[in-house]
């Protein structure tokens, strides 16, 4: 009874123009966009909605639906392209570091545009670990060694020094190169 209710519900909003869009607080299909806004990357729209039976307000977002991108594993297999993934690994490399979730953020929304805007069907994991360092050790250099120790599986102490070796002489030809007039 009630399946039929939502479905005839969903029928005459669609011939109305609507869009269903369903109350996350009481079910019901009819809701009011009160508000309609691009999010800051430019990727999707926020909208505020008020729904017609309960009142209360909610936010959904509308996102341009991509063809996906496999990517290819060190082993070879594939899996689907899912950039929740990568925000995972950077706020665990980035956990008691000064580094906000906006920043975050910002790098997940680089990386995913960088693999997206690629055209490319398949993308390698290897590819997109080295664009997450490359963009984490503009950001913090201790969260990029964090990253890095998992991601190049550092098995000793030396691998692990020779990478941080690399970081401090990197630095030490920036300071020196920003230091000539």
């Amino acid at each position: 009874m009630l399946y039929n209710q939502v479905n005839q519900q969903a029928i005459i909003l669609l011939l109305k123009g609507g869009v269903a869009m369903r109350c996350q607080y009481c079910g019901y299909l009819d809701s009011r966009v009160i508000d309609s806004r691009p999010t800051e990357e430019g990727t999707s729209i926020r909208r505020r909605r008020e729904c017609m039976r309960c009142g209360r307000r909610f936010t959904t977002y509308e996102k341009i639906e991509t063809s996906p991108v496999m990517v290819i594993k060190k082993d070879m297999r594939r899996e689907t392209f899912m950039p929740a993934k990568i925000k995972t690994g950077l706020i665990h490399a980035c956990q008691k570091r000064p580094v906000s979730m906006k920043d975050i953020d910002a790098i997940v929304e680089k990386i995913e545009k960088a693999v997206y805007s690629s055209g490319e069907d398949e993308f390698s994991s290897r590819r997109i670990g080295e664009l997450v360092m490359e963009e984490l050790k503009k950001l913090d250099e201790v969260a990029y060694v964090r990253f890095a120790s998992v991601y190049r599986q550092f098995t000793d102490v030396s691998s692990f020094m020779d990478e941080l070796n690399k970081l401090v002489s990197e630095n030490k030809q920036r300071m020196s190169g920003s230091e000539t007039p």
